[in-house]
């Protein structure tokens, strides 16, 4: 079921290996929890039973999404929208700590949902701070800015939810959590990685400014689930 390289399906990876503790499962489909994130995996070329397995797993009419795996949804399945993006590695990047990035915890939760709702990162839930490794930038006790981590197949550790408030941008403050959340994940052995929507050419010329470089293309496919 596991591709030959864990980042080809990542989150098949992740579920099946260090985040199995968040898997919900039937049959051949994995999840996350619905507060937690949207993602769910299915195996490389999913067939009308994997997609049956994965119905089960959710609510009807629920909106789930794949990570980063083209796919054909089955019989009853409707496409809500494709998203082009890429995955780039941490060829270079080798981050820096940073003393004004804090970690955030559950009591911030309120604070980085209304950020991440401002600012769309990206899917950001009431649970999703379970994934681990959130740093927050404040200014005079306001969250200013934020970045954490997703997905993590073997040996590797996504870097999601990069954001910063509107008025205060231009501060490089998006450099520097994504440099910090890079030095944490290189500490513990990890290998960061990242998505960005194709068209999003200034979070890649950012993160290509600090050491990282395309692996491949990825679609994000988001669909509900059959009534």
């Amino acid at each position: 079921m596991v591709t030959a390289h864990p980042l080809d399906n990542p989150a098949m990876a992740a579920l099946l290996g260090p985040q199995a503790h968040l898997a919900e499962r039937h049959g051949v489909a994995l999840r996350y929890p619905a507060d937690v994130s949207p993602f769910i995996a299915l195996p490389d070329q999913p067939g009308a039973d994997a997609w049956a397995d994965l119905a089960k797993l959710t609510s009807p009419a629920g909106i789930v999404a794949t990570a980063g795996v083209a796919a054909e949804p089955g019989p009853g399945w409707h496409v809500v929208m494709r998203i082009d993006g890429v995955q780039l590695v941490a060829d270079k990047a080798v981050g820096a700590h940073d003393a004004d990035a804090v970690p955030l915890g559950p009591a911030d939760v309120p604070e980085m949902l209304d950020l991440a709702a401002r600012t769309r990162p990206g899917p950001f839930l009431p649970r999703t701070i379970e994934f681990g490794g959130y740093l927050g930038i404040r200014r005079d006790g306001v969250l200013a800015a934020m970045a954490g981590e997703r997905l993590r197949p073997p040996g590797w550790t996504e870097i999601s939810a990069v954001c910063t408030a509107p008025e205060f941008r231009g501060q490089g403050l998006a450099t520097r959590l994504t440099l910090a959340v890079t030095a944490a994940i290189r500490d513990r052995g990890d290998t960061p990685f990242l998505h960005a929507a194709a068209d999003n050419v200034s979070a890649i010329r950012l993160y290509s400014a600090l050491g990282f470089g395309l692996r491949r293309l990825a679609e994000f496919v988001v669909v509900r689930v059959p009534n």
